[in-house]
């Protein structure tokens, strides 16, 4: 498991490893996981509000594109960018329908979540 402030920050070397980043889930975010030629087994991010059409939360739609499992945790309980605290005190508020394969639940504490990715 590896904590990322930022999702900037992520590299080859969380392959197969959760991922849980301070980032918002927007379409920018996405793209560093998607452009990693191994991907991470899991990511959680921040989910920033939602925003406008939901942009904070569109990494669960594109992650999915690409096989890899992702939720959003609420802003309303951790602070975005940082991952630590998304993990101490996130609660799940979306994800895409690989991570719900694992077993990933809305309001989910997001330390239980990775147990299951």
């Amino acid at each position: 498991m590896f904590f990322l402030d930022s999702i900037a920050h992520i590299s080859s070397s969380h392959a197969d490893a959760v991922v849980i980043a301070g980032s918002h889930g927007g379409r920018s975010a996405a793209e560093f996981v998607i452009a990693l030629s191994q991907k991470p087994s899991c990511v959680f991010f921040n989910d920033a509000g939602g925003g406008k059409d939901d942009a904070g939360k569109v990494a669960l739609k594109m992650l999915q594109a690409h096989g890899v499992p992702c939720a959003c945790y609420s802003h309303l309980s951790a602070r975005i960018g940082d991952a630590q605290d998304g993990y101490d005190n996130g609660l799940v508020s979306g994800f895409n329908a690989l991570a719900k394969d694992r077993g990933v639940e809305l309001n989910m504490a997001v330390n239980e979540a990775v147990k299951l990715c």
